[in-house]
């Protein structure tokens, strides 16, 4: 089995190589801000429900920004863009970590975090669908997220014993995600760049594309309840120390091994449409349960539900390698598919950016249960717009 994995991987192209090492890296370097941040907040600034969801404006804002700054970033190409997003990451980490004694520092320090982060979500996604073999688009895209999770299990498991057994502080991880950043920064930087050419493309919607976008919007109404307000739950609900999401993390990201390939050969085999409206229907049920196990069951079993509610959601939000296959099948011009990316990551952060205040304000007046019963309602919705997907057969 060694020798088949050792042949296999020696068969991979230098580019791949290098694009699955520094994804590897910047997996890393997320997970362990991802796994620390939410404890960091609460423990340094005792935010209330509001003051945690306002600090998703920031943090998703440069999502709305992103087309406008990919448009004035033509003349470098993803791979070139990538090693942007990995400087802007690394800046970020370490801003967060060590230059934000107050709550207003955090929120500047959040958004260039962010802007590295969304920078490079259209530009993977473009990488990693460059460097596939025809038929298989949806195979290498689950390969390199399984190769993503793999990373979040290495940050998350890292947190997990430094905060245990290791005495690590907040800072021992936001440096060890900084240096994380760095290496991917420089890996980005070893690959073959591209030729570019100027584009009007990403400030233009197209009407082909209008489902697409549809698609876009109903994710970022929804990833709010994964992002911020699921793991809040946990936090503060649950009452739960920083070793319980970095556990989930790591299971998560052990159970997504397996799951990404899957996903990916499902979504080629099965059709874009089968996956999405499988994911709305499962999130529906997700966030019942996200909103209600603890009005149903006992606290004890309540948190071992949500817990489990957790992964799932963790794995259903790997979906979105259908929407970019979908995007890919659809488009007219090559050129088309970074740039519909791109738009589709500003227009789902005008409706997360929304739904993230909009959830704060439920949250604090009404109870989390009912910010989970809006996710219901969008699940649904979502359902009924996936079965509208077709895509056109080959002329």
């Amino acid at each position: 089995m060694t020798l088949s994995l050792t042949a296999r991987l020696s068969a991979l192209s230098r580019e791949l190589k290098i694009f699955v090492i520094a994804s590897l890296m910047m997996g890393v370097a997320y997970s362990l801000v991802d796994s620390t941040l939410n404890n960091y907040l609460n423990d340094r600034f005792t935010l209330s429900g509001f003051e945690r969801s306002f600090l998703e404006l920031p943090r998703e804002l440069p999502g709305l920004l992103c087309v406008f700054v990919s448009a004035a970033l033509w003349f470098l190409c993803t791979r070139r863009l990538g090693v942007l997003a990995m400087v802007l990451g690394l800046a970020g980490t370490l801003l967060i970590g060590f230059a934000a004694p107050t709550y207003g520092a955090v929120v500047v320090c959040l958004f260039i975090y962010s802007m590295g982060q969304h920078l490079f979500m259209p530009a993977a996604s473009a990488i990693g669908m460059e460097l596939a073999e025809p038929g298989k688009t949806g195979q290498r895209l689950g390969q390199l997220n399984a190769v993503r999770n793999m990373a979040a299990i290495v940050g998350s498991f890292i947190v997990f014993l430094g905060f245990r057994f290791l005495g690590f502080t907040f800072q021992t991880t936001f440096g060890l995600s900084a240096l994380a950043f760095a290496v991917a920064a420089i890996l980005m930087f070893s690959m073959t760049p591209k030729p570019t050419t100027p584009s009007k493309a990403f400030l233009t919607l197209h009407k082909e594309y209008r489902l697409f976008y549809a698609l876009n919007i109903l994710y970022g109404s929804r990833k709010q309840l994964f992002i911020t307000f699921a793991p809040w739950v946990i936090v503060s609900v649950f009452q739960q120390p920083t070793q319980t999401l970095a556990t989930l993390m790591t299971i998560g990201g052990i159970i997504g091994i397996l799951f990404q390939p899957l996903l990916g050969w499902v979504t080629d085999h099965m059709g874009e449409r089968f996956v999405l409206a499988s994911e709305a229907v499962l999130l529906v049920l997700v966030c019942f349960g996200y909103g209600f196990a603890r009005s149903i069951f006992p606290d004890s079993i309540a948190f071992v539900l949500t817990c489990g509610l957790y992964l799932v959601d963790q794995m259903l939000m790997s979906v979105g390698m259908a929407r970019s296959m979908y995007i890919k099948k659809i488009a007219k011009r090559p050129e088309d598919v970074q740039a519909a990316l791109t738009a589709g990551i500003t227009i789902d952060h005008i409706f997360s950016i929304s739904v993230a205040l909009l959830g704060g304000l439920i949250w604090n007046v009404f109870g989390y249960q009912y910010v989970f019963l809006l996710g219901v309602v969008i699940a649904a919705i979502n359902f009924f717009v996936a079965m509208r997907v077709r895509i056109p057969k080959p002329a």
